[in-house]
């Protein structure tokens, strides 16, 4: 005769719970904050995804890094040109919702614990997206990823359903006084 197999099965690890955070304003640092997040994150072992909206393929310093760093994913959709949201052009459009659709996959297919949004604020204050989309992203969104979405003029509405809002209050800039933006700096 055969033993019994044991009823005991060890509990598992507890579900972390994966919060909403926007970095909004005018200020410099809304996706520097992402960034040091996303270091944060790697440091202790956690799988990240970036999707960066309306940056094309320009290359950005963090961009650069990042990208070789292992447990990161990047992605980005969108021109290196300038959106003008009084003249949209078809392709804007749906480049951004490319990029959402990319991020809604990386959020939900269970290999992520951060996902970042860069510049997904500003893509609905340009009308690029509806909020709504948005808020069915946050929505879908399981217990255990972190979301973060960047960019300035966030909706009220996106602010009211996250759990940590942060505004980068611009008090004074270099671009002010006719600084053109620096590589390694500002991007």
């Amino acid at each position: 005769m055969g033993e019994k197999a044991s009823s005991f099965n060890p509990p598992s690890p507890p579900v972390r719970k994966g919060l909403v955070q926007i970095f909004t304003g005018d200020g410099k640092g809304k996706t520097s904050a992402a960034i040091g997040t996303v270091v944060r994150a790697l440091g202790h072992g956690l799988k990240v995804y970036i999707v960066f909206f309306m940056k094309g393929d320009y290359i950005y310093g963090e961009r650069k890094i990042l990208s070789g760093l292992p447990g990161v994913t990047l992605e980005s959709f969108g021109s290196s040109q300038f959106i003008d949201p009084e003249n949209l052009r078809p392709g804007e459009i749906e480049q951004a919702r490319k990029a959402l659709a990319a991020a809604r996959e990386a959020m939900l297919g269970g290999e992520y614990d951060l996902v970042v949004l860069d510049e997904v604020n500003l893509a609905v204050a340009f009308n690029l997206l509806g909020v709504e989309e948005v808020l069915g992203l946050i929505e879908a969104k399981p217990e255990g990823v972190e979301l973060i979405l960047t960019g300035r003029r966030a909706d009220t509405e996106l602010v009211r359903v996250a759990d940590l809002v942060t505004e980068c209050l611009k008090i004074k800039h270099p671009y002010d006084s006719g600084v053109e933006g620096r590589e390694g700096f500002e991007y």
